[in-house]
């Protein structure tokens, strides 16, 4: 299998027609150097990205009894924005290659003015449900980001190093969900819970910013083009779903209950929009901020070995939440809920480390090596990553509706809590049956459980990845 051939030089500007991240003279003299700024812009567009797309979960902190939305309503709300985010990511992980990263980053930051636009235009009280539901469905286009950011920065950098990359990529895109509850804090806080477009107008600028360094400093690869047989050879390929299924766990887990955490404070435990706007960013921001020790572990100790801790100590901490809120406790219950903030940043990291090795282990098990290997990795990793990822948000908006049902039939979120216990517990168990079980080694492939390729009993080299 051979990587995409270079195209001759034809486009001008910010396009590079040549790069192979896995050489490693080309890495140090040349790719580290590019490979890094991109990381920086594409952080920052994603950082803002994830920032509109989990706007409706601060801007329900304003919308008091006048506005005539009940719990139920505000849930379903912020679910609408989770379900367009997620689709949003199969599109845009395509066009990555369609438009280039570079260009498709400024393409992408600019049109999250569409929804912070119109969120000033019908954030005020007699606005009629159905126009709150479509506006925050438009800020799904800030979940798109994340795909097409992740997959731009997946063909940057070499295996290697993948890990620590995406996960500071994607801590540094889901900092932007605390990073807007806090400002949502601090203009309730000083401006009052009426005065919402406050917040609008601090964020509308900063879309511009975003939108003119990516332009100014990023760049676009030539090698990078969409590859519809690796994309119908990813979507056969049974680890891509199941790594979907994991991937629902932790980040579908962050994302949704980022969107809940303020709604749960405010109706489990009679918060004020102010004191639940004090406590909601502690979650998130811990959780965006150890993405990249996951990763970083995951690169060390394999990321299978991470996942599978993720998991256990994710049913632990929800046990620890339902004794809480059995026994009306909320020292108790926010110590168990920003400890799944932090597990599901670190499973965050894991996971998506995860994608790539399993591809390149995959290559080992067919003989492959080398730079066939390699790029065989990269083909279907690269096109694995936007299902992935679309999928596991969808765990947010599952997160959403749960807590809906809940609420409207207990008053409480327990019985969402449940069911959340029950889903960690499956996670742990395929992350061993698939990934561990019978592994021989910490880290990477488990290469001395491998016997030749050509043997039919060998065990698969993608256990332990």
């Amino acid at each position: 299998m051979s990587a995409p051939k270079p195209v001759a030089s034809r486009r001008g500007g910010r396009w590079i027609e040549e790069w192979d991240p896995e050489d490693e003279r080309f890495w140090r003299e040349k790719g580290e150097r590019v490979a890094r700024r991109n990381l920086v812009f594409s952080i920052l567009s994603e950082h803002i990205g994830f920032s509109i797309w989990t706007l409706w979960s601060v801007l329900v902190l304003f919308m008091g009894p006048e506005y005539g939305i009940d719990p139920a309503g505000k849930f379903f709300l912020v679910s609408m924005a989770t379900l367009v985010g997620a689709v949003a990511r199969v599109p845009y992980t395509f066009a990555v290659a369609r438009f280039g990263g570079r260009n498709w980053t400024v393409v992408s930051a600019a049109m999250l003015l569409l929804p912070t636009a119109l969120a000033w235009v019908v954030m005020e009280p007699g606005t009629s449900y159905t126009t709150f539901m479509l506006v925050a469905a438009l800020t799904g286009v800030g979940g798109g980001n994340f795909a097409s950011s992740m997959t731009n920065i997946n063909s940057f950098y070499p295996l290697r190093k993948k890990g620590w990359a995406l996960g500071l990529n994607a801590g540094g895109g889901n900092i932007g969900v605390p990073v807007i509850q806090l400002v949502g804090l601090l203009v309730i806080a000083t401006a009052g819970e009426g005065n919402p477009r406050v917040l609008l107008a601090v964020y509308a600028p900063l879309i511009l910013v975003a939108a003119t360094l990516a332009w100014r400093f990023m760049d676009n690869l030539g090698p990078v083009t969409n590859d519809t047989g690796a994309a119908r050879e990813s979507v056969r390929d049974r680890h891509t779903w199941i790594m979907s299924f994991l991937y629902i766990g932790t980040f579908g887990s962050f994302i949704g209950y980022s969107f809940a955490f303020g709604l749960v404070l405010q109706n489990q435990f009679d918060r004020t929009p102010l004191q639940a706007a004090s406590i909601t960013f502690i979650g998130p921001l811990l959780g965006s901020l150890i993405r990249p020790v996951g990763g970083y572990w995951a690169d060390r100790f394999g990321g299978a070995r991470i996942t599978l801790y993720t998991f256990a100590g994710m049913a632990v901490a929800t046990v620890v939440v339902l004794l809480a809120s059995a026994n009306e406790s909320l020292p108790v219950f926010l110590v168990g809920f920003v400890g799944l903030f932090v597990l599901s940043g670190l499973g965050n990291g894991s996971t998506y480390k995860m994608i790539p090795g399993i591809y390149r282990a995959k290559a080992q098990d067919q003989g492959l090596t080398g730079e066939a290997a390699a790029a065989y990795a990269r083909r279907l990793s690269g096109a694995a990553i936007g299902l992935i990822g679309a999928v596991g948000a969808l765990g947010g908006l599952g997160i959403n509706l749960a807590f809906r049902q809940s609420f409207l039939s207990t008053g409480s979120g327990f019985s969402a809590f449940v069911a959340f216990l029950a889903f960690y517990a499956a996670c742990f168990v395929v992350t061993w049956a698939v990934y561990l079980r019978g592994a021989s080694a910490p880290q990477g492939v488990a290469e001395e459980g491998a016997k030749s390729p050509g043997s039919d009993d060998r065990q698969p080299a993608y256990v332990g990845v």
